[in-house]
């Protein structure tokens, strides 16, 4: 049975408004939340480590490229929350000029917005996105922790074992950063959390490493390296570079992984990893609306959030922009033209198939590689 959008996302159109506004939270206060894991444990005793020779070695690699938060970041560092404020406004102008011409528009809830506003937007912004990071990267302790659980191959428990430590250590310093230099945050974003539940809650190992690998990683991947390439506030910036050095990796043990077992797969097999991965896309997007930052700044969160909708694909630059690696990931595994190329019509539709045959992360991983001692606030690849 073909499935539909109705299947796949549990509404008929992937802009369907009342649909996308109808996830919040529930209860901004919870603190513990329990997701049911229907995963089978798999023990090995095949313990032959390098039978799979490129994902021993990222495990080798991984193992000489830890990082302390709490020792190599310098977090007496006083930080400009201001400045990096203003240089994420001027690095996303084409959308912001958008947002600037809906406040013009008679009767727009935009239209008697002083600076003040403007740049209070841009503040919540920064401090929404930077918790929305801290929130996905627990998501992939996680679920790191269940490939250990549930992958098959040594080699690989291997390596995602040191990507739980990676994860644990990038929660810990992003809550840091949040806590001692932003001094707010927001909690976790409902589309995210649905997505991150979604991938938790799917018995299929391959699908825990598509959504969280491929798809969040990917994407996490994307958002980083532009923060990292339009900011100067040095603390912030090597947070960045470290968290990217590993999250290369992380992506490429997907891809590596994934290409041995999606070359297997019968057409249908893949189409479901094809509607998961476009599953997976939407409930993205729909994160990046910021429904939690338009309420806190008392506007009608239905109209923003219609606006960003109806925004054309070329005014829409950072959202499109975090799909530059996840894409071309997607095309490396085949679903991006397998099961009659279903996946490339709904990413057409979605506007990011143009970033198909940028370069696909198992190839430039190594080029995110630092030493541990530099500490250089400017080393970018």
């Amino acid at each position: 049975m073909v499935a539909t959008d109705a299947d796949i996302l549990g509404r008929d159109d992937a802009n369907d408004l009342e649909a996308i506004l109808s996830l919040t939270n529930t209860d901004i206060n919870e603190t513990i939340a329990h997701v049911e894991n229907h995963a089978d444990t798999i023990f090995t005793w095949d313990y032959e480590k390098g039978a799979r020779p490129r994902l021993d070695k990222l495990y080798e690699k991984a193992k000489t490229s830890m990082w302390n938060g709490e020792t190599d970041l310098d977090w007496s560092i006083e930080v400009d929350i201001e400045k990096t404020v203003n240089q994420l406004e001027i690095a996303s102008e084409v959308q912001n000029q958008s947002f600037r011409r809906f406040a013009e528009e008679p009767g727009s809830p935009l239209q008697n917005w002083t600076d003040k506003e403007w740049h209070d937007l841009g503040r919540e912004s920064l401090v929404w996105q930077m918790s929305q990071f801290m929130h996905g990267e627990q998501g992939a302790l996680l679920c790191t922790a269940k490939i250990v659980e549930t992958v098959p191959w040594i080699d690989a428990k291997y390596y995602a074992a040191t990507q739980v430590v990676d994860e644990a250590r990038h929660v810990e310093a992003f809550g840091r950063y949040i806590d001692t230099k932003l001094g707010d945050t927001y909690p976790i974003n409902p589309h995210l959390r649905m997505l991150l539940d979604d991938i938790i809650t799917d018995s299929r190992w391959d699908m825990t490493y598509l959504g969280m690998q491929i798809m969040v990683e990917g994407l996490a991947l994307a958002a980083f390296g532009f923060m990292h390439a339009v900011i100067e506030e040095p603390l912030l910036k090597q947070l960045l570079r470290y968290v990217m050095s590993d999250e290369a990796r992380h992506v490429a043990f997907g891809v590596l992984s994934l290409q041995e077992v999606y070359a297997e797969l019968s057409a249908a097999e893949l189409r479901e990893r094809q509607e998961f991965a476009f599953e997976a896309a939407v409930r993205m997007r729909d994160r990046f609306l910021q429904q939690e930052v338009w309420d806190h700044m008392g506007v009608p969160v239905d109209e923003m959030v219609r606006r960003q909708l109806d925004m054309p694909p070329e005014r829409q630059g950072f959202q499109r922009l975090l799909f530059s690696k996840i894409v071309p990931n997607c095309k490396k595994l085949g679903l991006i033209d397998g099961a009659d190329g279903w996946l490339r019509d709904r990413f057409t539709e979605i506007g990011v198939i143009e970033f198909e045959d940028w370069v696909d992360t198992e190839e430039e991983f190594e080029q995110f590689g630092l030493p541990v001692d530099d500490l250089t606030a400017d080393a970018v690849g």
